[in-house]
């Protein structure tokens, strides 16, 4: 099953927009994916670049990703975005 990694807007949003990563990981379920949330990765009070670490090297294990509405006003979504696209990851577009 390909894994796919979601990028999107966390810091400063309410439950660091669970609900938004929660709605593309169902529907990347029902595509037939493993979706990957950052969020999952590390405790709710992992220090920023630690978390970040995290989430890009679990990224790196992924097959593809995609991004959520908002993601361009993310500091973190957008390094993610531009790492994925170096290496050759394929965007998955929901």
């Amino acid at each position: 099953m390909a894994r796919v990694y979601i990028a999107g807007p966390m810091t400063g949003i309410a439950e660091l927009n669970r609900q938004a990563f929660e709605r593309a990981a169902n529907q990347l379920r029902a595509m037939g994916y493993e979706p990957v949330i950052p969020g999952d990765l590390h405790l709710r009070d992992t220090p920023y670049g630690e978390a970040l670490r995290n989430a890009i090297r679990a990224m790196l294990d992924c097959d593809q990703y995609t991004l959520l509405d908002g993601w361009g006003n993310s500091r973190g979504a957008r390094l993610e975005h531009e790492v994925a696209h170096a290496v050759g990851m394929k965007l998955l577009t929901l």
